[in-house]
């Protein structure tokens, strides 16, 4: 009952009552909205294609090795194309710090400009150190599936990383003299991922064969090492250059009966250390480089190695950083199910050599 005096109106009761009902429908409706936008911005779209893993700061390795192993692909298409063609453009581009003239043809550029404008597509946050420079008013459009081949997907597992802390390699054309040459067997395109300065992703394509070979250290692979080295006639693969600085060093240390296979290509020579079902590839037990020698050539290489427990170091055994600049001053040696430490001892005079 109403206090002695009052009347309440049956009027102004239903005006008040509509009123309150409108405040709590504006702010439940709010309140509905916001969830609403939360969850629309939380999940993928129904149908839609996934995003990549994690948030833009990280990247996921697994897909980078799938992107990577597609980019070496694409620009080993190129690579063909231009020499089956017999289009490629020779010119020099400079010369090597041995004074040898390096050269470059359409095949270089074609192949960088695929391989660098999927792999910044798939992942623009990474940062990407090519061997040729890459047009900055290119815009060509490349997009990626997102699709990861089912051996890949069966041997590694998804493992994220912070995206400033990956570095990617490419070699577009490795041995561009013996391209020039029509020497296919030693071509190769490369990809390398590096995290924190280390190299955990190879990628060798060879192009003229369609043999492609890719690691992941502490993942998995589809190469493997080579099981056997014989002692007494040991190989070692060296550049076709450097044949004459190395052998004598070489027959002195282990013996006349050493072996020396002169050969083109960083990717080649690595591969030589490998079981690969290739009739065009030779068998090695050691890769010697006694000179300044460029990352983009080396790092693919050397991930392979590291995830097949092998060793790439420099000639006094240091291991090399992929990050700053992007030359390697200290030569190389690469082994596989050998001693590493012994080997580099057996060789003192041969970092003398590289700075020759």
């Amino acid at each position: 009952m109403a206090p002695m005096g009052i009347r309440l109106s049956p009027l102004g009761m239903a005006v008040f009552c509509l009123l309150g009902l409108g405040v709590l429908y504006h702010l439940y409706s709010g309140f509905l909205a916001g969830r609403f936008a939360f969850f629309m911005l939380s999940e993928p779209a129904a149908g839609g294609p996934e995003g990549p893993r994690g948030s833009a700061a990280n990247v996921d390795l697994r897909e980078l090795l799938a992107v990577s192993v597609l980019a070496a692909v694409r620009g080993g298409v190129e690579v063909r194309r231009v020499r089956d063609g017999n289009v490629l453009n020779e010119k020099a581009k400079g010369k090597t710090r041995e004074g040898a003239e390096e050269k470059l043809t359409s095949g270089d550029l074609l192949s960088n400009r695929r391989m660098f404008h999927l792999l910044r597509a798939a992942f623009p946050a990474v940062q990407i150190n090519s061997e040729e420079r890459v047009d900055t008013t290119d815009q060509e459009t490349v997009s990626w599936d997102r699709s990861i081949p089912e051996d890949i997907k069966e041997k590694i597992q998804p493992k994220e990383v912070p995206a400033e802390s990956v570095t990617v390699w490419i070699d577009p054309l490795d041995a561009t003299q013996e391209y020039t040459e029509d020497l296919r067997q030693y071509v190769t395109t490369m990809v390398c991922v590096a995290v924190n300065g280390k190299p955990v992703i190879g990628v060798i394509h060879k192009p003229f064969s369609a043999y492609t070979a890719w690691a992941m250290v502490d993942g998995g692979s589809n190469v493997k090492a080579r099981s056997f080295y014989n002692e007494k006639t040991p190989r070692i693969i060296v550049s076709r250059s450097h044949a004459g600085k190395v052998e004598q060093v070489a027959r002195q240390t282990f013996g006349n009966k050493t072996v020396i296979i002169p050969a083109g290509g960083a990717g080649y020579k690595v591969l030589a250390l490998l079981d690969v079902a290739e009739k065009n590839q030779e068998e090695a037990d050691v890769y010697i480089h006694v000179t300044y020698i460029k990352k983009w050539d080396i790092c693919a290489g050397n991930a392979v190695l590291r995830a097949l427990g092998g060793h790439m170091t420099t000639l006094t055994g240091e291991e090399i950083s992929y990050t700053g600049s992007d030359g390697n001053e200290g030569g190389l040696i690469a082994s596989i199910n050998m001693d590493h430490k012994a080997l580099i001892e057996k060789l003192p005079d041969l970092e003398k050599t590289s700075h020759k």
